[in-house]
C-alpha cells in the first residue's frame, strides 16, 4: 500500500513515498515517482529548458546507477537496493529498499566528528571500489555543479577573475591521472545513519559520474562545517579520509603502493581546486 509522502522532489518533479508491503520479505519500500512538467508549461526561457533537460538526464542517470552500479557497492559503501525501476517518456519510477527498516533510520542536519568520519569512510570505500571505472551510462563528469552543465551560473558570476579562471579549474580537475566514480551530491542530508551514528548508507545518485574523490569530500565538508571552522578543521578531516582511502585501496589490491602514494599526493593538491570549483557554482546560483 502506497503510504505517507516523505518529501517532494526538487523543483516539483515528483515525490518520494513510503509503501507498506504485504507478503514480501521486506516490511516497506521507498517509492520515488518522477513526474516532470511538460515542456509547454515551461515556456521558452532557455535557462528553464536547460534546467529541465538536466533534471531529466539526472533521473535517467540515477536509474542507470541503481541498475548497473548499486549491486557492486557492498556493505562498506551501502546504498539502497533497487527492487523495481521503470522509465517511460520522461516518467520514471523507482522502488527502493527502505533504509530506515534496514538499520539506517537517523538523518542529520548537524553532525559530530565521528559522524563526519563515518561519511568520509563511506566516500573512501566508494571511491576505492570504483577507482578507474569508466562512467558508462552515468555523467561523464560527475557532480551537479560541473561547468559544462552550468553556463547560466557562470554567466552571472560577478567575479570576472573567477569567471575567467573557471575553465582552467575545470580542466585541472578533469585532467587528473587518478579518477573514480563520484557520488556527485554528497551532502550531509544524503547520508542515512545507524542509531549509533557510526555506520552510514547514502542515497540520491542523480549526479553520479566520473571524477576525483575530492569533489565529494569538498562538498560533504562544506555541508558539515561552519565557514569559520573550515580552515582549522579541514586538514584533520582530509587525514581521516585518506587513511580510509589507503586502507580500502590496499584491501582491494587495486593499485600498487607506489600509485596509492601518488594518488594521495595528486588528490590532496586538487582539494583546493575542488573547493573553489564548488564555491564558484554557489556564487552564481540562485535557487
Amino acid at each position: 500500500m502506497l503510504g505517507e509522502r516523505v518529501q517532494s522532489l526538487w523543483g516539483g518533479y515528483g515525490e518520494l513515498r513510503r509503501a507498506q508491503l504485504t507478503g514480501a520479505a521486506l516490511p516497506s519500500a521507498m517509492v520515488k515517482i518522477v513526474s516532470p512538467p511538460v515542456l509547454r508549461e515551461l515556456g521558452h526561457d532557455p535557462r528553464q529548458l536547460r534546467s529541465h533537460h538536466r533534471k531529466l538526464r539526472s533521473y535517467e542517470v540515477e536509474l542507470a546507477f541503481y541498475r548497473n552500479i548499486a549491486g557492486q557497492c557492498g556493505e562498506r559503501c551501502r546504498v539502497p537496493a533497487l527492487l523495481f525501476g521503470a522509465a517511460n517518456e520522461g516518467q520514471l519510477l523507482f522502488v527502493l529498499e527502505d533504509l530506515d527498516a534496514a538499520g539506517f533510520p537517523v538523518r542529520r542536519t548537524h553532525c559530530t566528528d565521528a559522524e563526519i568520519a563515518a561519511c568520509l569512510a563511506w566516500l573512501a570505500a566508494f571511491h576505492a571500489r570504483f577507482m578507474g571505472v569508466a562512467p558508462g551510462g552515468l555523467w561523464k563528469v560527475g557532480t551537479y555543479w560541473h561547468l559544462a552543465t552550468r553556463p547560466d551560473e557562470l554567466a552571472v558570476l560577478e567575479s570576472l577573475e573567477l569567471r575567467r579562471a573557471a575553465p582552467r579549474i575545470d580542466q585541472r580537475l578533469n585532467g587528473a591521472r587518478f579518477r573514480s566514480l563520484v557520488h556527485g551530491d554528497a551532502k550531509l542530508e544524503n547520508f542515512c545513519f545507524s542509531a549509533t551514528g557510526l555506520e552510514v548508507a547514502a542515497v540520491d545518485f542523480q549526479y553520479t559520474g566520473g571524477g576525483i574523490g575530492m569533489k565529494d569530500v569538498a562538498y560533504l565538508l562544506s555541508s558539515c562545517l561552519a565557514s569559520a571552522a573550515c580552515e582549522r578543521e579541514i586538514p584533520r578531516h582530509l587525514d581521516t579520509y585518506f587513511a580510509a582511502l589507503r586502507a580500502e585501496l590496499e584491501r582491494h589490491a587495486q593499485l600498487p603502493l607506489s600509485d596509492i602514494v601518488l594518488l594521495e599526493r595528486e588528490w590532496r593538491e586538487l582539494f583546493p581546486w575542488a573547493w573553489v570549483d564548488f564555491h564558484r557554482f554557489l556564487l552564481g546560483w540562485a535557487p
